[in-house]
């Protein structure tokens, strides 16, 4: 399985994070909306998942384990992921 640079994880989310606190503050204003989905989706590419907020966890799961976020679930006894439309 191929897996992302741990650089370019780390910059989507840090971009992530960055447009979720913007949309926290101003959650009326579409442009922000807009680039904070559109964010979400690059980091559920990069990370295989189909929700935003599990690719975000994903990625800090696969930023600090040092291992691919499949094995980082393993070796805390989560097993495979869920495969739901949305997150819980």
């Amino acid at each position: 399985m191929l897996l992302p640079a741990k650089a370019e994880v780390a910059r989507h989310l840090e971009r992530y994070r960055a447009w979720e606190r913007l949309l926290l503050a101003a959650p009326a204003d579409h442009t922000v909306r807009g680039n904070f989905e559109n964010t979400g989706y690059t980091l559920c590419v990069l990370m295989g998942k189909r929700c935003a907020r599990e690719a975000a966890d994903a990625a800090e799961h696969y930023l600090r384990a040092g291992s691919s976020p499949a094995r980082a679930r393993r070796a805390q006894g989560r097993g495979p992921s869920r495969t739901v439309g949305q997150c819980p």
